[in-house]
């Protein structure tokens, strides 16, 4: 099943992080900007080359360390065509150095309209009715989806994880401050939460893999580590994909929780901690992917602490 790779990519590794490729343009180094600027225009052009050269050279140092990437489709796409052909070249690059890709879009929506974005992230199309040939839009392993439109908006992404080995992370707990105002919210007394973890274990039954989690897996932010208790209890065969550790708060003891004994059970993101590390050190920001890999093998260490030995 889906999560299979990733789970061999993080014991391979030891390493249960993903770096969350979020390049805004003010991360990303002047003298990348001013080479790219120089050679394709002060344009989106230009933007969007210096995005690329920016993940490339953190990919270049961070793909023997960390086994994921996700990138976040906003970043990319505010830079307009240049921009998702950018998103494109990552995912594309970090796959070829054997890097596990999440797609972090958190898309969904109903009937075809799902089913396009599941194609078009998950899945492969044929240009050709007649023909035999298959196409995948965007190279990615996994896809973050929005799963508050029920299971009809759900289904065709789980239909697209099982034909083509995928997965998906449902939002189900994010970091995020307000995330209360609905999310904790009781029906029949029980948090909204809770109700969406239910709905993300049913979907997830029938795709159990060999290490004990389904191709369909949970968003759960490192910020709310009582939740993180409660859903893993409550969800023992889900994968869990944890923003929020670092920079919004969330600590390493906090996401323990999230993991079985065996170390296996969910991977921490980790954004601009990583690869915005030379502005924390104020290293010449040519360093600036030494920086990146300084950090994560010093988040590695964190998390090992608290969660132990990755063991299949």
């Amino acid at each position: 099943m889906a999560f299979n790779k990733l789970i061999e990519k993080i014991a391979k590794t030891g390493n249960p992080t993903v770096v969350g490729l979020d390049p805004a343009l003010d991360l990303v180094p002047g003298f990348l900007k001013k080479r790219c600027y120089e050679q394709h225009g002060k344009n989106l052009k230009g933007a969007a080359e210096a995005v690329f050269e920016f993940n490339k050279g953190l990919i270049d140092v961070l793909y023997e360390v960390v086994p994921a990437v996700k990138p976040q489709l906003a970043f990319y796409e505010a830079l307009g065509t240049e921009g998702v052909t950018a998103f494109h070249r990552t995912a594309e690059y970090a796959r070829s150095r054997g890097m596990y890709v999440i797609a972090d879009a958190k898309r969904g929506d109903i009937g075809s309209t799902a089913e396009a974005y599941a194609t078009a992230f998950l899945g492969k199309i044929k240009i050709d009715e007649v023909g035999e040939e298959e196409f995948e839009p965007f190279p990615v392993d996994a896809l973050t989806v929005n799963a508050y439109l029920g299971s009809d908006g759900t289904e065709p992404f789980i239909k697209a994880c099982d034909l083509y080995d995928k997965g998906i992370f449902i939002l189900v707990k994010t970091s995020n401050p307000s995330s209360g105002e609905l999310q904790d919210k009781l029906i029949d007394g029980v948090p909204v939460y809770e109700h969406m973890g239910a709905k993300v274990r049913e979907w997830g039954e029938k795709s159990i893999g060999k290490y004990g989690y389904s191709s369909v897996g949970a968003v759960v932010g490192a910020t709310y580590p009582e939740q993180i208790k409660i859903l893993r209890e409550k969800l023992p065969h889900t994968f869990f994909l944890i923003p929020g550790y670092g920079a919004q708060g969330g600590t390493a003891k906090d996401l323990s929780a999230a993991f079985d004994k065996n170390g296996l059970g969910g991977i921490v993101n980790s954004s601009r901690g990583i690869i915005a590390a030379y502005k924390k050190e104020g290293c010449d920001e040519q360093d600036f992917a030494g920086a990146a890999y300084r950090e994560a093998v010093r988040m590695r260490e964190d998390l090992m602490k608290e969660i132990g030995e990755v063991r299949l």
